[in-house]
């Protein structure tokens, strides 16, 4: 049986989208830290350029849409329902279970990522 029967070329498109997006995150935050920036600023800098890439690609790769504020702003709604997820995973994780954060963290990846190809595909970028 072939990969693609099992998971759709959209929703692996989705995927690599997200984790170039993630690089380009860690990458900036890495470069602006290396160049002398604060630590806190350097990590917001690398999330939003990380968050315009990330809409960019989704818009233009992924669901083959056209660019609109009101798709930017429903992007942002879906990146603020997708934290409060990963903040109940992590509440979970460190607070009930007493596990420490990083198991919430990523254990947050499949639900967030599920959710935001959903509201992409359905809401967003219908």
């Amino acid at each position: 049986m072939k990969i693609r029967t099992l998971v759709n070329r959209q929703f692996l498109v989705y995927i690599t989208g997200g984790l170039i997006s993630a690089g380009i995150d860690v990458g900036v935050l890495q470069l602006l830290i290396a160049m002398g920036i604060g630590p806190l600023l350097a990590a917001t800098a690398g999330f939003f350029v990380g968050l315009f890439f990330n809409f960019i690609f989704h818009v233009h790769l992924t669901f083959r849409s056209t660019m609109s504020l009101r798709a930017f702003i429903q992007y942002l709604v879906v990146v603020g329902f997708n934290y409060l997820i990963t903040i109940l995973f992590i509440y979970v994780s460190f607070s009930i279970l007493q596990q420490g954060v990083l198991p919430g963290k990523i254990l947050s990846f499949p639900v967030i990522a599920a959710s935001g190809y959903f509201f992409g595909k359905f809401w967003i970028f219908k």
